[in-house]
């Protein structure tokens, strides 16, 4: 995201996150802002600064869906979120934030971004539901943003996720082990409706998800909670062999058990209704999922290039 802002001519940014761990820098090393703010740091900062903030991206999360400790989710996803919310309310500085198609569990009530549902949602698992408890409180409040969005991102995918570690996208795992191994190692499906590989995400290109936020960076209206998706679901299959495909190399998949710890917890598909995001006006292509791997492994993992 700060990569597009600086391509925009946005170079006033200041960057908020735990920046501790040193394999973060290449992140952000090559891109222009003006100050790091570590997010312990954050309050007092906007009330120091509220007069020159003209917009807040918060797109930083606890993401980890092996994480069971309920009290860390409440403390970084939930309650720091509604510090930042109050204080955009108390400023009048608009708001975006990251919710998760987490927030939808199994898909039994579906994957529609529809505000009346959001109570009877039932995430799997504590990441899903501390972004499903801010949507429940944000849209219970009377004080708000002049103007906010928060984005129930699907599968999201593409260049920096280096420093990840188990939390980054099966595309990034899968080109790790055909380049290691020269085999792909797929989850064994474990639910009799979907054949192994043939589980199905919503796969969205990181590049597709910024020019959302710079959209509503500008838009500045129609407030609300919105799925951030392709709007298509595909099989893992179709992703590995895009992979396999970008690497220039001979397809070699096989299956292994899901994870127990995972296992009663796994999502076998997810599909983002995209229409309410279309009807407010954003009207650019999403890139298909080939194009994306493409993109993603040759230009970056390949060579090993940050964006």
């Amino acid at each position: 995201m700060v990569g597009k802002l600086n391509d925009e001519g946005y170079n006033d940014i200041v960057l908020v996150d735990d920046m501790s761990r040193a394999d973060k820098a290449p992140n952000y090393n090559n891109k222009r802002y003006s100050k790091i703010v570590d997010r312990k740091e954050l309050f007092p900062f906007i009330e120091e600064n509220e007069k020159l903030i003209q917009f807040i991206f918060h797109i930083g999360a606890r993401t980890d869906t092996t994480e069971f400790d309920k009290s860390i989710f409440d403390e970084l996803n939930l309650n720091y979120t509604k510090k930042i919310w109050q204080l955009c309310s108390e400023y009048a500085i608009p708001l975006v934030y990251a919710s998760s198609a987490a927030t939808y569990g199994d898909g039994e009530l579906g994957f529609k971004d529809d505000h009346a549902i959001i109570p009877s949602l039932k995430p799997l698992n504590p990441y899903g539901i501390s972004k499903n408890d801010f949507d429940i409180w944000a849209l219970e409040q009377e004080e708000e943003p002049y103007f906010w969005a928060g984005l129930k991102f699907f599968n999201v995918y593409g260049p920096n996720e280096y420093h990840k570690g188990r939390m980054a996208s099966v595309v990034y795992h899968a080109f790790n082990q055909i380049r290691d191994t020269g085999e792909m190692k797929l989850f064994r499906s474990h639910n009799p409706d979907y054949k192994d590989g043939e589980q199905l995400r919503d796969l969205i290109y990181v590049k597709d998800v910024v020019n959302v936020l710079y959209f509503l960076m500008h838009h500045r209206k129609d407030s609300g909670i919105y799925n951030l998706g392709a709007g298509k679901a595909r099989t893992f299959l179709d992703l590995v062999k895009s992979t396999f495909k970008a690497m220039g190399k001979e397809e070699n998949i096989s299956f292994i058990d899901t994870p127990e710890d995972i296992r009663d917890k796994y999502q076998y598909f997810t599909e983002a209704d995209m229409s309410k995001l279309r009807s407010i006006g954003y009207d650019k292509e999403f890139t298909s999922l080939e194009e994306g791997v493409a993109d993603h492994v040759g230009n970056y993992l390949l060579p090993a290039k940050y964006c």
